[in-house]
């Protein structure tokens, strides 16, 4: 049977899952931005979706370790996020890391993304049902 979704509406909703996971350390980072010794943290995963997308059309390959490059079939849906703590932040006189200018910038940013692939979602659905539909006859 063939796939409902094509590659782009996957990776949009890989992107979609992943900008989430983004939103929730940044929103934590933000949140713990007064506490004495908090270590901000960061998320990247644009790099891991752009070689799972160019990775999904190389055959049956796959990883038998979650450290692996996703590969093959459904690399698309095997991408994970890097958490870590971020190393570019500098130590305030408390210990605490967070810049909070620099953290609601991202998170803005990210919001923005977040909003446009849902956006593009919504409108491959729309072509979906228009076609699902005979074009409304």
């Amino acid at each position: 049977m063939a796939d409902l979704f094509d590659k782009t509406t996957r990776a949009l909703g890989a992107s979609i899952n992943l900008r989430q996971t983004r939103q929730n350390v940044l929103s934590s980072n933000i949140a713990n931005a007064e506490t004495p010794g908090f270590q901000a943290k960061k998320v990247d995963f644009e790099d891991a979706l752009a070689r799972a997308l160019e990775g999904e059309d190389q055959g049956k390959l796959s990883g038998s370790d979650p450290g692996h490059f996703a590969m093959g079939p459904g690399a698309i849906s095997r991408v994970r996020a890097d958490i870590y703590e971020n190393p570019d932040a500098s130590i305030n006189n408390d210990g605490n890391t967070v810049d909070v200018e620099k953290e609601m910038s991202t998170l803005a940013e990210n919001s923005i993304m977040y909003k446009a692939a849902v956006q593009l979602i919504n409108k491959k659905m729309a072509a979906l049902k228009y076609a699902a539909t005979d074009g409304g006859r």
